[in-house]
């Protein structure tokens, strides 16, 4: 086996990484230079939910696996893409846009499904958090069919609240912590996996965390 390709999903983590609003702003800075101590080393500070990461059930269900007790087969594993791009902002991604994508008979378990709605083109600017959202119906079905990781290229899998768009909490968030899963978001880059994936999304071992960042890739192997 050889990996032709690697394909980093990952958005850049510093300062300037776009957070979910009222989580914590990353801070980086050196804490030794190789002018002042002979080696380079920075001081970095940052949220859980920090950039491309992944929740673990622990974030919305109290009792919930923690990101160090995940088992790590939900972290890796052949991926499925489902195109929803063409979405209307904070559009529900129902089961019938799921269904329409050439993809959505591979979804099962052991998958790791990846929700393609487009809107990492619109990563840091106040439109990322007006993005599509995953409908309650369509995520149960796709548990029920064994599914166990949700990524995705925006900030959240439920909508995002704002002033005028208050949510209805984070409905799908429980759905798939119930269930075991986990959920992974701000990916991106997805639209130039052209291939089929075996995708890693493998968080930091942050003891009793309710996620961590990430960084995802998409992988073109060979088998032969």
């Amino acid at each position: 086996m050889r990996i032709r390709r690697i394909v980093d999903l990952s958005v850049p983590l510093d300062e300037s990484t776009q957070v979910y609003p009222g989580d914590p702003v990353p801070r980086v800075r050196p804490a030794a230079t190789i002018e002042t101590a002979g080696f380079n080393l920075l001081d970095v500070h940052l949220g859980s939910q920090t950039g491309t990461h992944v929740d673990a059930p622990y974030h919305v269900e109290p009792n919930g696996a923690r990101v160090d007790e995940l088992d790590l087969h939900l972290l890796a594993g052949p991926g499925v893409i489902l195109d929803v791009t063409g979405l209307a902002p904070r559009e529900r991604i129902t089961w019938d846009h799921l269904t329409a994508s050439a993809s959505a008979d591979r979804i099962g378990p052991g998958i790791v499904t990846i929700l393609h709605t487009g809107w990492s083109a619109y990563y840091g600017t106040p439109r990322y958090f007006d993005h599509p959202f995953l409908d309650e119906d369509a995520a149960t079905r796709m548990v029920n069919l064994g599914v166990r990781t949700f990524l995705l290229d925006a900030a959240s899998i439920d909508e995002t609240p704002a002033a005028d768009h208050p949510g209805e909490g984070f409905p799908v968030h429980h759905v798939i912590a119930r269930h075991g899963g986990i959920i992974g978001e701000n990916l991106c880059n997805i639209e130039a996996v052209d291939f089929d994936p075996f995708v890693t999304a493998l968080p930091l071992r942050l003891t009793g965390a309710d996620g961590a960042p990430v960084r995802a890739v998409a992988m073109d192997l060979d088998l032969g």
